[in-house]
C-alpha cells in the first residue's frame, strides 16, 4: 500500500515537471534550430538587448540606492503606520501587471495627476526611455526591499548596540555594521530585483509603449516579434531563459553558502 502511494505521489509530481520542462526544453530546440547568433545580432534584437540592459541596469541602481534605508527602517524601527508601509510596497509583486502599467499612466501621463505639473518643467514622461525605467522599479522594487528587510531584520541586535555604545553615528551602523552583515541577503534582492526588471512586460507596454530603439525591450520585441520575425522572438526569449537560469544558480548558491 506504502508503495502505491509513493507511485501515486511520484505520478502527480512527474505531469507538473512535464509541464514545466517541456515548453522550455521546446523554445530552446526552436531557437538553437532557428539560426540563434544570426537572429541575435539582428538590429531589432540588439537595439532590444541594449535598452532592456541598460535600463534594467538604472532601476536596479535607483532601487538599491533607495530601498536600503527603506529597508533598514523597516526591519531595525516600530513606527505607528509601520503595516500599511509593508502592505503598499509589497502590493506590486501581486497586482496585475497591466493595472501597474495603467495606474502609471494616470498618475504621471500627460493628462495624469502629475502630468501637468511636470509639463510646467519640461518633463513628459509616458513613451520615453524613462518611463521603461519607472515601470520596471515599481514592479521590481518590492523583491529588493523584502529580501533586504529580512537581512537586517536577522542581524543581532547586541551588533548595533555595542555599536551605538562605541558612539558610533546611524550612517557609520548603516555602513560598517548592517550592510555587511546583510550584504549576502541585500545581493540575493538585488539580483531578484534585476531579473524582474529584465523581464518586466505588462506595465511597461502600458506606460512606455512599444517603440523601437526607444522604448522596446526583449520582452517588447518577443511579443512583437510573433507577428514580424519568429526567429527574433526565439532568440531573445532563449537568451532571457539561459539569463534567468544563470542568476538562479547564483541565488542557489547564495542560499548554500
Amino acid at each position: 500500500m506504502r508503495h502505491r502511494s509513493i507511485w501515486l505521489f511520484i505520478l502527480l509530481g512527474s505531469i507538473l515537471v512535464f509541464l514545466l520542462a517541456v515548453p522550455l526544453a521546446a523554445l530552446v530546440w526552436r531557437a538553437a534550430s532557428a539560426n540563434f547568433m544570426v537572429s541575435l545580432v539582428a538590429p531589432t534584437a540588439f537595439s532590444a538587448f541594449k535598452i532592456s540592459l541598460t535600463t534594467s541596469a538604472v532601476s536596479t541602481l535607483i532601487v538599491i540606492v533607495t530601498g536600503t534605508p527603506l529597508a533598514y527602517g523597516l526591519a531595525r524601527w516600530r513606527f505607528k503606520g509601520r503595516a500599511l508601509l509593508e502592505l503598499l510596497i509589497d502590493l506590486p509583486v501581486v497586482l496585475p501587471p497591466a493595472v501597474a502599467g495603467l495606474a502609471l499612466l494616470i498618475a504621471f501621463g500627460r493628462r495624469g495627476v502629475f502630468g501637468p505639473l511636470l509639463a510646467t518643467f519640461g518633463i513628459t514622461l509616458p513613451f520615453t526611455t524613462a518611463a521603461v525605467v519607472i515601470a520596471q522599479m515599481f514592479v521590481s522594487a518590492p523583491l529588493y526591499v523584502r529580501a533586504a528587510r529580512i537581512g537586517f531584520a536577522g542581524i543581532d541586535h547586541q551588533l548595533e548596540e555595542a555599536a551605538i555604545t562605541e558612539g558610533a553615528t546611524q550612517w557609520q551602523l548603516l555602513r560598517y555594521v548592517m550592510l555587511p552583515q546583510a550584504g549576502r541577503a541585500l545581493l540575493s534582492g538585488a539580483i531578484l530585483c534585476w531579473t524582474r526588471a529584465l523581464g518586466e512586460f505588462g506595465a511597461t507596454i502600458l506606460f512606455a509603449g512599444n517603440l523601437e530603439g526607444r522604448t522596446q525591450t526583449m520582452p517588447l520585441a518577443i511579443y512583437l516579434g510573433l507577428e514580424r520575425n519568429l526567429g527574433v522572438a526565439l532568440a531573445l526569449s532563449a537568451l532571457l531563459l539561459i539569463v534567468s537560469v544563470l542568476l538562479l544558480a547564483v541565488l542557489r548558491r547564495l542560499e548554500k553558502d
